[in-house]
């Protein structure tokens, strides 16, 4: 479907109507169907429009935005949670897992750090379990 807004050249008034198609309209009106609303004349023609955009509701971006942002805070509190009861050991962590595992450190505060998937796919081999948790830096975007 589509809406036509069209001007009756004898009483110059505007008006809206649908059409199947653009050559339904051309159809109509070659069989001199078309008439105005308002004067019954039939010297009508189609008039300039703004198409119909189908814009995203500001609503619909502040709740996706508030989600994000709600997801960023839980991910904040874990992150502290971490910071002030695990060891930070930075790039050493599969060595540390290792160490702590195979040890059999039974007395040991757990530990956080950096390793790729590959490491972490070895670590989970070897039965030693890990968790990979999405890290925001302290720097607010």
């Amino acid at each position: 479907m589509i809406k036509y807004k069209l001007e009756c050249k004898s009483c110059l008034k505007t008006f809206d109507s649908w059409f199947s198609s653009s050559k339904e309209f051309d159809r109509i009106k070659s069989l001199k169907l078309l008439n105005c609303n308002y004067c019954k004349s039939k010297n009508i023609d189609k008039t300039l429009m703004a198409p119909n955009v189908k814009l995203i509701k500001k609503s619909k971006i502040t709740q996706n935005i508030n989600k994000f942002k709600e997801f960023k805070k839980k991910i904040r509190s874990y992150q502290n949670f971490i910071r002030n009861n695990f060891k930070y050991v930075g790039d050493n962590f599969s060595y540390e897992a290792r160490a702590i595992n195979y040890l059999n450190k039974k007395n040991h505060k757990g530990i956080y750090g950096k390793a790729n998937i590959k490491e972490i796919k070895e670590l989970n081999q070897e039965g030693i379990k890990t968790q990979i948790i999405p890290w925001f830096n302290d720097i607010e975007n």
